[in-house]
């Protein structure tokens, strides 16, 4: 072993000590998410929209993905956007607890090697340079960075750009406003993507169109197919 892990263990080590992991459902002082609330927490489980992940009782696409398609071939999220998940999110979002990140990206990974998705690259949905600055860091790539390690597949966190400081979709009421506030809001401008699956990384979907959005420009890049994950679905 270097010097270098053994150093960064014992400051790991030391900050623990200063700072202990304070569990983000419950506050116990065991991890960032303690076993009890990671077990707890709401599951977005089927029946839902083979497309957009929606609850859905029929077979294949909901009536919405089957008027107007997504550009993704489909959007996968394991909880729904509640509850302790609500919480997560909201601390790495707004909170600065960047430290959530990492067992966010792990319960991703669990659930990506469920689905079996058959994916070449991770690509998290971007935020605007001066709202990242502003935040200190983007959380969708904070997620995709942590995901990428934990699968072996490799992360583009800058091809994907967004070049209009849109509103926040959370501000917007009907999936309709959301759809033409993110219109044209994003570009790629990374390497050739022809042949390359992708799978766009998000903390949340609610409409979808922001993800729309992203996968649009990217099969117009040349992508042979978009995929969609993210942490948590809004119902």
């Amino acid at each position: 072993m270097t010097i270098v892990p053994v150093l960064s263990k014992a400051y790991r080590a030391a900050l623990d000590m200063l700072f202990p992991p304070r569990c983000v459902g419950c506050g116990s002082f065991e991890a960032f998410l303690c076993r009890r609330c990671e077990e707890g927490l709401p599951t977005a489980t089927p029946p839902r929209c083979a497309v957009c992940w929606q609850p859905y009782r029929g077979s294949g696409p909901c009536p919405k993905c089957r008027r107007q398609r997504p550009a993704f071939a489909g959007l996968r999220s394991p909880y729904v956007f509640r509850d302790t998940v609500r919480e997560l999110v909201h601390a790495l979002k707004y909170d600065h607890q960047s430290a959530l990140a990492l067992p966010a990206a792990s319960l991703l990974s669990r659930y990506l090697m469920r689905e079996n998705l058959t994916v070449d690259i991770l690509m998290p949905v971007p935020l605007y340079p001066r709202r990242e600055r502003a935040r200190g860091y983007n959380q969708s790539a904070l997620l995709a960075r942590g995901l990428g390690r934990l699968v072996g597949l490799p992360v583009e966190e800058r091809a994907l750009t967004r070049e209009r400081n849109t509103p926040s979709q959370a501000e917007r009421a009907s999936a309709g406003e959301r759809r033409l506030n993110v219109e044209g809001a994003f570009r790629y401008r990374g390497a050739e993507l022809r042949g390359h699956r992708v799978l766009l990384i998000d903390d949340v979907a609610t409409t979808g169109a922001t993800l729309d959005a992203c996968a649009r420009v990217l099969r117009l890049s040349g992508a042979a197919s978009v995929w969609a994950l993210t942490l948590a679905r809004e119902d």
